[in-house]
């Protein structure tokens, strides 16, 4: 899978699990709520306050490793 600013959050989860922390460490607590599961990751991003390639950047090389 290719994260990109258009991915729902839920699907990167769904994808793999272990990238909750990501989530996590941008200030993303409520990764149960369904509607954080229905975020874009640039959405999630720009509500957190993060740059969103940034993220983009980091799940997509922890998933490819």
């Amino acid at each position: 899978m290719t994260v990109t600013k258009d991915t729902l959050i839920g699907e990167v989860l769904e994808a793999d699990r272990t990238t909750a922390h990501f989530f996590f460490e941008m200030g993303m607590h409520c990764l149960g709520c369904p509607a954080s599961a229905a975020e874009t990751v640039e959405e999630a991003c720009m509500v957190h306050g993060v740059p969103a390639q940034e993220l983009i950047d980091k799940l997509n090389k922890h998933m490819a490793e």
